[in-house]
């Protein structure tokens, strides 16, 4: 095992990380911004380095920064959390190449999975079911127009190397691509240094269900179930929950063995995601693979018992998986919250600010992974979240009680956040019914008469 880990990101996912190496007597190292100074991560951590100015691209974007602080204090290792350069195929290289150990997928594998068009056509080969689509990126408009032609509408175009949501547009009949294509395309270079795009065909009513794998790098794998992700807002994900609610045995089996084995295939290490759309018909189809840890993985934990951050630093360090797959057991149900720095009431627009007065939920059942305190002053230069509260019972009404109480007893004084969205969205029939798919929100912003998302 290491002897020292620098973890190369902040907030709540740079805690988790640390507080997971101190359970396995590793010494840890903190990066930081200057806007991050006294921000929690850096007080728990063993050892901290300032890497830049507040912007993430003059800081935690910056590779060279980061293998540098690990360099100059002895770390052996890099855990790149979520976000920033967890899925960078170049930082992943850099890391190996300067002899330390990148806690992630090898950057083989994060180049064909970030690589949608390159994911779609490595899933196909492996058995995965795959959406009709482009077999690569589409060119132009025109191009794109006679594809979705032939598929039939809707469609939607989606960048080559996204995620969150940015550089994706539903297509719904094709007097409209031009525009929309064109419109995607310029976010993606602009999120992603790349505007590439492809077309997949678009199905009006899924759910967002994903399995969580993880790999040893030399052909074994294992699956950790599935984790229902369809409460999302512009693709971006709210509250996550497993099982999944009205999942068929037989489609639960069925998805789990296929991941697993397309995991293996590609000699998979670390913890990764492959994510699916289901239709309503029971049919399931490959979407994209997230090569690193998700912000949802502790939903996983509490219904499994198992530490994935732990074994993401075992299997890096070269120790084999723990358990094979028939030991794997899920009990339960488990739920979580993203509670960003926003305000509902004003389209979600972010709240950042001094966080005058901080309470913690607790009790039975109830886990929460932040890096808030009093006194403590959410940065406007990050995504917005800033905590995650997560509930375990013994089955879902429990789990959905229990995340009512916790909700109810947060306090968070001096910004704004989800919380109210959170406890409306617990409240409604169709999410008591689990009767949910990936444009449950986008309906009820309708019905409410607030304007639904750009798709």
């Amino acid at each position: 095992m290491f002897s020292k880990v620098l973890v190369a990101n902040r907030g709540e996912i740079a805690l988790r990380v640390i507080r997971a190496c101190r359970e396995l007597d590793i010494a840890t190292v903190a990066v930081y911004s200057e806007a991050d100074r006294e921000s929690l991560h850096v007080t728990l951590a063993d050892e901290s380095v300032c890497i830049g100015p507040p912007p993430g691209r003059e800081s935690y974007l910056v590779p060279v920064r980061i293998i540098s602080a690990a360099i100059i204090t002895g770390a052996e290792a890099i855990h790149p959390g979520y976000g920033f350069l967890s899925e960078n195929t170049s930082f992943a290289e850099k890391v190996e190449g300067s002899g330390l150990v990148f806690v992630g997928p090898a950057p083989d594998s994060i180049r064909t999975m970030g690589n949608k068009s390159q994911a779609r056509a490595t899933m196909k080969a492996a058995g995965v079911p795959i959406l009709p689509g482009s077999d690569g990126v589409v060119e132009t408009a025109a191009e794109a127009r006679a594809l979705a032609d032939g598929i039939g509408y809707p469609v939607i175009l989606k960048a080559r190397d996204g995620g969150g949501g940015k550089g994706m547009r539903v297509v719904r009949h094709g007097d409209e691509l031009e525009r929309l294509f064109q419109t995607a395309h310029g976010e993606a270079a602009a999120a992603f240094g790349n505007g590439a795009l492809y077309v997949e065909k678009y199905l009006l009513r899924t759910r967002h269900v994903e399995i969580q794998l993880v790999g040893d790098g030399r052909g074994e794998a294992i699956h950790l179930f599935e984790r229902d992700c369809s409460v999302q807002r512009r693709h971006q994900k709210l509250m996550e929950e497993s099982p999944s609610p009205g999942l068929a045995p037989a489609t639960r089996e069925a998805m789990g063995r296929t991941a697993r084995e397309a995991a293996r295939r590609i000699g998979y290490r670390g913890a990764g995601t492959m994510e699916f759309l289901l239709d309503e018909d029971g049919s399931f189809y490959f979407m994209e693979m997230n090569t690193r840890l998700q912000v949802e993985h502790p939903v996983t934990e509490m219904v499994t018992g198992l530490d994935l951050v732990k074994m993401q630093l075992r299997v890096a360090a070269g120790e084999p998986l723990p358990l094979a797959q028939e030991q794997v057991r899920s009990a339960g149900h488990a739920l979580e919250c993203r509670i960003n720095a926003e305000s509902p009431a004003h389209g979600f627009r972010p709240s950042p600010g001094l966080v005058r007065r901080y309470r913690a939920p607790g009790g039975p059942g109830v886990r929460v992974d932040s890096h808030l305190y009093e006194g403590y002053t959410v940065p406007p230069h990050y995504d917005s979240l800033v905590a995650k509260i997560i509930t375990h019972g013994a089955d879902r009404s429990e789990a959905i009680a229990r995340m009512r109480r916790a909700l109810a007893e947060t306090v968070i004084d001096g910004i704004e956040t989800t919380i109210p969205f959170h406890l409306e969205i617990l409240a409604d029939p169709e999410f008591l019914a689990g009767r949910v798919d990936t444009r449950f929100v986008e309906r009820r912003q309708e019905a409410a008469g607030q304007s639904g998302p750009p798709v």
